[in-house]
């Protein structure tokens, strides 16, 4: 597993798909680039992100308003737009890892060779699927202010980088 610093990027909310208030989505670039599937599900479950799967990315706006979740890219690429219809498109490919905080809109565009990712979320919570209708409002963005901050970095643990990111307001 190689070691990669954390690439931030913020989303505010827009009117449809909430993002989260304070914790921007990380990129760790290439970090799985040696690890197969079983290997890097070993690692999220390590590191307490649990209730795992393998597949690939919805080609729709979704998000999870009740859990964060993390995304590692097990084979392939994908263009994916990450924050809403407003939000960034980016590239990822084998190796990547993506941590989605709570409300983070996600939907893949585009995919090849094989696209897939594995997924996981803190200490196995549950997640809800939402796709930003207007019913969900107001009781997404209190679920998204509610839920907890991780334990663990999904992949390095006690002293990764989510933590520089990811903090609760003093």
């Amino acid at each position: 597993m190689n070691l990669s610093a954390a690439i931030p990027y913020y989303f505010q909310d827009d009117g449809v798909i909430p993002n989260h208030p304070r914790f921007p989505v990380l990129i760790y670039s290439g970090v799985f680039t040696d690890l197969d599937s079983d290997q890097a599900l070993s690692v999220f479950h390590r590191n307490r992100w649990l209730n795992s799967w393998i597949n690939g990315v919805f080609d729709f706006h979704h998000y999870h308003s009740n859990v964060h979740e993390v995304l590692g890219v097990l084979s392939g690429y994908a263009e994916l737009q990450i924050g809403g219809e407003n939000g960034k498109l980016l590239e990822v490919k084998r190796g990547d890892v993506i941590v989605l905080p709570a409300g983070t809109g996600h939907k893949r565009i585009s995919s090849g060779s094989g696209f897939r990712v594995a997924g996981a979320y803190p200490e196995g919570m549950s997640y809800n699927l939402k796709t930003g209708k207007n019913n969900e409002r107001p009781q997404v963005l209190e679920e998204i202010r509610n839920v907890p901050l991780p334990v663990k970095d999904p992949v390095y643990g006690d002293n990764g980088p989510m933590f520089q990111y990811w903090k609760l307001p003093d």
